[in-house]
This record gives structure tokens, C-alpha cells and sequence, in this order.
């Protein structure tokens, strides 16, 4: 299971935070980071996997969030 319905800009970056069903039951929280829009020709995606886990779906999804706003500020 993927869920991608967080999707939101922060600071010039498309920033898609998602949470992976593990076969245990806990969630893997993952993020995609792509700096640029759709007038930009060369856009940089970083993808970031299993971050941490939770055993909620929505838990995983906000450590990511949180995450990315932390990375982005991080890089001026």
C-alpha cells in the first residue's frame, strides 16, 4: 500500500510523503522531494525510503512530512 494524498509545496519543492504497509503490520514512512515546477527544465528528485517506522499508517506520513521541511530548511 501506498498512500500519496499529502502532497503539498514547501519552499520550491513538491513534497509527496507516503507510508508503506510492512507484512508485520507496522508502516515504513518514505518521501519524494522534487525541487523545480512544470517550467523547469531540469528538476532534481530525491527519494527518500523507510525513513523510520510506525504502526500507523498516518504516524509514518507525518514523520515524513516533518521530515521534509527539516531537510529542505537544512539546505537553504
Amino acid at each position: 500500500m501506498h498512500n500519496n494524498n499529502s502532497n503539498y509545496r514547501y519552499n520550491g519543492y513538491s513534497v509527496s510523503p507516503s507510508a508503506h504497509r510492512l507484512p508485520d503490520g507496522w508502516f515504513a514512512s518514505n518521501l519524494l522531494l522534487v525541487r523545480g515546477d512544470v517550467h523547469t527544465t531540469g528538476k532534481a528528485h530525491y527519494k527518500f525510503d523507510a525513513l523510520d517506522y510506525f504502526d500507523s499508517e498516518a504516524r509514518a506520513i507525518r514523520h515524513a512530512a516533518t521530515w521534509a521541511r527539516e531537510w529542505v530548511d537544512s539546505r537553504g
